[in-house]
């Protein structure tokens, strides 16, 4: 699978070249924000964000609102994960948890009241189903007296579960609670593969939590996978992506596994020679773009698939796809509140990170603040590169007169340096580019993040260069 190859599929076109991204792949930002989020500084903090706020308020703003909700706990460590998680059985954890939760929910509420309604939720985590029917039925409730909501036909309430964590039974309790939209990680269906990743999940158990999630009436269900992880290779990949296809999800996101133990210390329990090389993680993802395509699916880029009436494909189609800290969406305009440890908020032109451990997001609560530990507010240069960044991540394009107009520029001034560079990526064939705009390739579309690093103006920086290579996974 070396040679280039036309993919057939029923929506934008994409073509794999194996000799291109060997070529182009290295690390980078994958840009669920621009600035991206190590670009954060301590020097901003609670006093900045509720400027932002007020901002907010004071330009009377009608967009929706999205919240985000972190839940860290999990039982058991799957070896490969990089989140931000806290392993424990100790169920007593979470209910110490959501009462500071819930305080901190209550102060947001405070600040955004009477603005706008919630039109999306996104439970992340962690595992948000660590947590039972009844403490969920109380941060649900919480959440609806200190918040409104917009009615289920026209909100996208989301939340991510352990297919090991529940049962039919509970997944129709989630759909009861509000839920409307189910992501599964499932990751690999082969048993060696999850044994050496510390995840038995098996196939029966993922595929009623599916089923079940049909009957409940879920909007939209979504798989996760990963190709590189330990004990793959192209015969496990297939058989798992031949039942993936016959579960017939609406997304399926296809992770490249960065092995990064220095980062990651869980990571350390996976042995390298156990990881299959980088020729055959080469072919694993030109085996996933051609099953996934064959079967019907949209390439949307960066890793992620989608059924052609699936709000992402149509969005993407008709130009309203974005991006933000929970990948792919239809509702990034939205002002991103969240909640929980570590979680990151995007209000008035501003980024904030919420403190990563529990015992400084503790502190921060009981005095009687919000647990904001850094982040950063754009500048005029900022908004322009991150729209830049957003239309080749989103629309594999953008058109230079309409940047112009929307920020008073001349393109190809403003831009000369990373035009230079442009201009060698069409040579290699990633891209067009005219008077007009650019246009992504469909070789080009599998590495869109190196497009996109071209606009990044924090790259590359003397000071930064070595810190690039322990931080970033490679773009394919």
């Amino acid at each position: 699978m070396t040679a280039p190859a036309e993919l057939p599929i029923t929506g934008p076109l994409v073509q794999f070249d194996a000799d291109l991204i060997r070529r182009h792949s290295k690390q980078g930002p994958r840009y669920t924000s621009y600035p991206t989020a190590d670009r954060f500084t301590p020097g901003f903090g609670n006093a900045d964000y509720l400027q932002a706020v007020s901002r907010v308020r004071a330009a009377g703003a009608t967009t929706p609102l999205s919240l985000y909700v972190h839940i860290p706990f999990c039982e058991s460590l799957c070896y490969y994960c990089g989140c931000n998680k806290i392993i424990t059985r100790d169920h007593n954890k979470a209910d110490i948890y959501l009462d500071y939760l819930l305080r901190e929910i209550s102060m947001q509420a405070q600040l955004f009241e009477g603005m706008n309604q919630v039109e999306q939720l996104h439970f992340g985590g962690g595992t948000p189903t660590y947590l039972s029917n009844a403490q969920m039925d109380g941060l649900l409730a919480h959440m609806r007296k200190s918040f409104s909501f917009a009615p289920d036909e026209v909100g996208e309430y989301s939340i991510e579960i352990d297919p090991r964590t529940v049962d039919p039974e509970r997944v129709h309790v989630l759909r009861a609670q509000g839920f409307n939209r189910i992501s599964l990680g499932v990751q690999d269906f082969d048993p060696e593969v999850q044994k050496a990743v510390n995840r038995i999940q098996p196939q029966e158990q993922t595929l009623a939590v599916i089923n079940a999630a049909r009957d409940a009436g879920f909007r939209s269900i979504s798989i996760d996978l990963i190709y590189g992880l330990p004990k793959q290779n192209m015969r496990t990949m297939s058989e798992t992506l031949s039942k993936v296809i016959d579960a017939d999800p609406d997304r399926i996101s296809i992770y490249n596994y960065a092995h990064m133990p220095q980062l990651f210390k869980s990571q350390k329990l996976i042995l390298e020679e156990d990881l299959p090389s980088p020729e055959t993680k080469l072919d694993m993802l030109a085996l996933c773009i051609e099953r996934l395509t064959g079967a019907g699916y949209v390439y949307i880029g960066m890793d992620h698939f989608a059924k052609p009436g699936d709000d992402l494909a149509v969005a993407q189609r008709e130009n309203r796809l974005q991006r933000n800290f929970q990948g792919y969406s239809t509702h990034a305009e939205a002002e991103l509140v969240s909640c929980g440890v570590s979680g990151i908020s995007a209000v008035g032109g501003t980024y904030s990170q919420n403190e990563k451990k529990l015992e400084d997001y503790y502190q921060r609560i009981d005095a009687g603040e919000l647990p904001v530990a850094r982040g950063l507010a754009l500048n005029a240069d900022d908004f322009l590169r991150r729209r830049v960044i957003q239309l080749l991540a989103c629309d594999f394009a953008l058109s230079m007169p309409a940047i112009e107009r929307e920020f008073a520029i001349d393109f190809g001034t403003y831009f000369a340096r990373e035009l230079q560079q442009v201009q060698q990526l069409q040579e290699d064939g990633l891209l067009t580019m005219t008077a007009g705009g650019i246009t992504v390739t469909p070789k080009g579309r599998l590495l869109i993040r190196n497009i996109c690093m071209v606009f990044d103006r924090y790259l590359g920086m003397p000071h930064e260069i070595k810190l690039e290579r322990m931080r970033y996974s490679k773009t394919i």
